[in-house]
């Protein structure tokens, strides 16, 4: 359950229906994910970080998948089973397969175990790396 509860179109303010508006109008769908329902008790927190999704996860030089399991590779590193489960479900819906998955969580696993062994080590950064 979310600690302030969830928001529903019905019971919500004016500014909060405008962003649910455009969430549904840009994600092509009836409903709210509980993420923004849950933001809604704060409508400019609402408003910034769908603006912020918006510019950064649309159109760009990265794919849509790339940008999605990119989002699922940092979620899982993160412990957040909420986004883990929502942008694995659109890195689906974007065409990624169950094998695909599975090499993802390989290297999320590969990269946080070197990443902790190259900071336990303090390993210095070799100068070819620099430039």
């Amino acid at each position: 359950m979310a600690t302030c509860g969830l928001i529903e179109y019905e019971d919500a303010t004016a500014e909060v229906r405008a962003v649910y508006d455009d969430i549904r109008a840009v994600r092509q769908t009836e409903s709210i994910n509980n993420f923004w329902k849950a933001l809604a008790h704060d409508a400019a927190l609402l408003r910034r970080t769908w603006e912020s999704v918006k510019a950064v996860m649309g159109r760009g030089e990265l794919d849509p998948l790339v940008k999605e399991m990119l989002y699922v590779a940092v979620s899982v590193t993160n412990q957040c089973g909420y986004c883990i489960a929502s942008h694995t479900a659109a890195a689906r819906k974007a065409g990624m397969t169950d094998a695909m998955f599975g090499e993802l969580m390989a290297v999320v696993g590969m990269a946080n175990e070197t990443n902790r062994l190259a900071s336990g080590y303090q390993v210095e950064v070799d100068e070819r790396f620099r430039t």
